[in-house]
């Protein structure tokens, strides 16, 4: 197809009007620069005889300053844009250019030559060149400000560099909305001092009152490094104060050479965070993933979708994605193909629970690197659902595992839960059953190892959209206890956590990431209600429900017996320790297998309790449990399915638990 040869000549003309029109300026300037330098010499009298000696110079000057000023391209800088690295171009430009028209002159000239005049002219055109740029920098900000709507006035929280870019940025940004009258900083020393022209007016502590007294309606949070704690303690001064509160980008996310104004946004939830975003080793992982065959499991759920996207940027010879829900799967495959058009994306549909399927896959695609997310992940829902709960995540990882190792994959890496640790639910002791299967089948074959995860932002079914959706609704806020603490990670952290891992494993290891402090439930909340532009208990209540079957109040990162080693990345820690043998995991599958097989609860659960000696069963589920010893078990399905959540075939009459006190001790045994 032939480009019609007018294609792109009006921003050609344009480019080419622009430039003529700097190197004309900058033309200007070195000529007046050597005629005034004349003129300041001798009184504005040059002598006659003179006038040679001016003409000449003017002529070594123009051409060495526009041939030096080329070279340093200061022909084709944007002076809307003009700065300090600009003023240091223009400066070293000039006294280059000036000592070698000097030295021509000197050498060449063949008239005398007065040297005073090559200082001044030097000063002169300094001045000049950086004069006209500085002038028409203010003016194009100028006519901005007079040209653009209207802007709300708002202080800036964060008397420091960030805060000075971000005003520089505002200036310049006509289409910016406000207009920034004010500094704020909890730093008392800084206090009434002046950022290019604007004040310090106050602490965060005062901001009412400076709000009402400088009619501002927004605040700027221009504190890239700012703490969770730190950010829960400014939005709460902004709500007091009654303004809106938006924040600019934190240093990771900032993309170099596009305008900070452009990136202020709404704070978020993960703001709360306080956390830098975890920068990855992208050489190693470009080496790993780059040409290979690459298969995500569970690959349409929140972490797998995120997943497959990070994967794809390291361009793989092809991706394979493994899900159950054809919905999700066919909006993946959709999304993919939009986002990565030259992507070799395989979306295959099946259950981690086939092992037919899950071979034939294999077959099919031979990847070599494996990210098992496939899980059931709710913990009431599993306290309900004990069979379908081992056999997903128990036998499906184990399922998986399998089949790596006979299509002789290279890596396996298992998406794992903090709840693993010390487990009180079912959903926790089956991810730490899966943890402790892929560590035993370590023998040579492929990198088997595990990442654990606190609670992620965002996912699906997460506490931040039910929370979403209940302000959205108008309350209440519905909170298990007041002292319920988790661990949170943004969906990219676990994603880049998992990639990270996979080229950081050797075999056998766990590996976390490091998430700061555990967030209290309730004071999330309260963040999220106040992000809203509400006010908690006033606007939108909070009601405690109390905390549901298998619940901890505070969730734990390393299991007991695990050493903490410190690793190449600073912010990724890899828990090692003894594991039981391939044998022994081995057994337990068996009987595992075998309860589920005779739908017993209560063998799964003392199995679950052998293979995981820390696992403590919640109350209700050992209550339920215990009461079925009591209930005659043919005839009473409705009655089992409500207990146990499995409408399963008539179990045999011996299926039962005797109570938590004799698990217990079994477990021990």
């Amino acid at each position: 197809m032939r480009v019609p040869l007018s294609f792109g000549l009006p921003v050609l003309r344009g480019r080419l009007a622009y430039i003529c029109a700097i190197r004309v300026a900058q033309l200007g300037c070195f000529l007046v620069a050597g005629i005034t330098a004349f003129l300041l010499r001798f009184e504005f009298s040059i002598p006659r005889e003179l006038l040679p000696a001016l003409w000449i110079g003017v002529a070594v000057w123009a051409t060495a300053k526009i041939a030096v000023f080329h070279l340093f391209g200061l022909g084709r800088g944007m002076w809307r844009y003009f700065a300090t690295p600009d003023l240091v171009r223009v400066g070293k430009a000039n006294a280059v250019a000036s000592s070698l028209a000097a030295a021509a002159i000197l050498a060449g000239c063949p008239v005398s030559f007065p040297r005073s005049v090559l200082i001044l002219d030097f000063l002169i055109c300094l001045l000049l060149s950086t004069g006209v740029r500085t002038a028409t920098r203010m003016a194009l900000e100028v006519a901005s400000r007079s040209t653009s709507g209207r802007r709300d006035r708002a202080l800036v929280y964060g008397a420091g560099a960030a805060g000075a870019l971000l005003l520089s940025e505002t200036r310049q940004n006509g289409a910016f909305g406000h207009v920034v009258c004010g500094f704020l900083d909890d730093d008392p020393n800084k206090r009434g001092m002046l950022i290019n022209g604007v004040p310090v007016v106050g602490r965060g502590s005062d901001l009412a009152q400076l709000a009402a007294a400088h009619q501002v309606r927004s605040v700027l949070i221009a504190i890239p490094s700012a703490t969770g704690s730190q950010m829960t303690r400014i939005i709460g001064h902004c709500h007091q104060a009654g303004v809106a509160v938006r924040t600019m980008p934190s240093l990771a996310q900032m993309v170099a050479g596009r305008p900070v104004a452009g990136q202020i946004r709404a704070v978020a939830v993960e703001d709360i965070l306080g956390r830098e975003p975890v920068e990855l080793d992208r050489r190693r992982i470009d080496e790993r993933l780059r040409g290979c065959v690459v298969m995500v499991t569970g690959a349409a759920g929140s972490i797998g979708s995120e997943l497959c996207a990070q994967i794809a940027r390291f361009e793989p010879a092809a991706l394979v994605a493994l899900e159950i829900s054809e919905s999700a799967l066919f909006h993946l495959e959709r999304d993919m193909g939009e986002r990565f058009p030259g992507l070799s994306f395989h979306a295959e549909i099946g259950s981690v629970q086939n092992v037919e399927r899950l071979r034939e896959v294999f077959r099919r695609h031979g990847p070599s690197v494996v990210y098992h997310a496939a899980a059931y992940k709710h913990v009431p829902l599993m306290e309900r659902h004990v069979f379908e709960a081992v056999e997903n995540n128990i036998f499906g990882t184990h399922n998986v595992a399998l089949a790596a190792a006979e299509s002789a994959a290279e890596d396996f890496v298992l998406i794992s839960s903090d709840k693993a640790v010390r487990p009180s639910n079912v959903m926790g002791a089956t991810k730490r059953a899966a943890e402790l299967a892929i560590r035993a089948f370590q023998n040579g074959g492929p990198r088997y190892v595990s990442v654990r995860f606190g609670n992620v932002l965002g996912s699906n079914g997460s506490v931040v959209p039910i929370f979403q959706k209940q302000i959205a609704a108008g309350g209440p806020v519905t909170v298990t206890h007041p002292e319920m603490q988790r661990y949170f990670m943004t969906i990219p952290e676990a994603a880049q956590l998992v990639l990270q891992a996979s080229v950081m494993g050797r075999g056998g290891e766990t590996f976390v990431l490091n998430m700061g402090s555990p967030v209290r439930i309730v004071d999330l909340a309260r963040q999220l209600i106040l992000l809203s532009g509400l006010k908690p208990g006033e606007d939108i209540r909070i009601e405690f429900t109390g905390v549901r079957p298998g619940e901890k109040l505070c969730e734990e990162l390393q299991v007991p017996g695990e050493s903490a080693l410190p690793t190449s990345h600073e912010k990724i820690s890899v828990f090692a320790g003894p594991g039981p043998s391939w044998e022994q995991v081995a057994r337990h599958l068996a009987r595992l297998r075998d309860a589920c097989e005779r739908r017993d609860p209560g063998s799964v659960v003392r199995e679950l309790g052998r293979m995981v000696p820390d696992y403590v069963p919640g109350e209700e589920l050992s209550r339920r449990l215990a009461d079925l010893e009591h209930v005659p078990m043919r005839g009473s399905l409705a009655r089992l399915a409500t207990a146990v959540g499995n409408a399963a075939p008539a179990l045999p009459a011996e299926a039962g638990l005797a109570g938590r006190t004799s698990l217990s001790s079994e477990s021990a045994a």
